[in-house]
């Protein structure tokens, strides 16, 4: 949980909820996926936002996190169904990459 570096194998033998057996499942980093533009959201932003008047939403500027919560993406090798499982937050996070091998001043990978 702390922000040290995580180190992720490619593959992991863990529970498929769909084969009710451990399997090898293959892992990805989530990554979100692209905006919907006529999600009802977006319409009502858009629709507001139309016009004359100035900015009538705020813009947020208090960052105040470093760091994303990373998520992993695990798929069945055997019936291809996937799941997810949240990892929490850290700066470096190397997929594949064999624990304690990393090289001092390596780029941040997310």
């Amino acid at each position: 949980s702390g922000l040290a570096m995580v180190c992720c194998p490619k593959t992991i033998r863990t529970l498929c909820r769909k084969c009710k057996v451990h399997q090898e499942h293959k892992v990805t980093q989530y990554k979100t996926g692209a905006a919907r533009l006529l999600a009802q959201g977006k319409r009502r932003y858009d629709r507001k936002m139309q016009g004359f008047g100035g900015q009538k939403k705020p813009i947020f500027h208090k960052k105040a996190k470093v760091t994303k919560k990373i998520s992993l993406k695990l798929t069945c090798t055997v019936c291809k169904n996937s799941n997810q499982r949240c990892i929490g937050r850290t700066k470096n996070f190397i997929l594949g990459a064999p624990p304690g091998k990393s090289k001092k001043g390596e780029a941040l990978q997310y």
